[in-house]
């Protein structure tokens, strides 16, 4: 029984870390991604960009309950998609460093 309980932890500890790494990647990614769209706005008018937001929101709240469900639905199929690829790409990295 002890040993099921230090396996367990131990498994815990490993996708607490991968997690983890998934994690400031991402951090690092919306950073750099946040730096670049305020250095391409600099000094710039905004005004065009306010305007295609605007517009995406305006075609969002005149979307029927059907087409706003289709929409979400799709867009989690593909951020499932998204999770399953990182966690295969990270179980991969797990099990080269284990046999290291």
């Amino acid at each position: 029984m002890g040993e099921f309980f230090k396996k367990a932890f131990k498994d815990m500890k490993e996708s607490a870390k991968a997690q983890h790494e998934v994690d400031k990647a991402e951090f690092a990614a919306v950073k750099a991604e946040s730096k670049a769209n305020f250095e391409e706005n600099r000094g710039h008018n905004t005004f065009a960009k306010a305007k295609e937001m605007g517009k995406q929101s305006w075609d969002d709240a005149h979307m029927t309950p059907a087409q706003r469900a289709e929409r979400t639905r799709q867009e989690q199929e593909a951020r499932i998609a998204e999770a399953k690829a990182r966690t295969e790409a990270a179980n991969a990295r797990y099990d080269a460093a284990k046999k290291k």
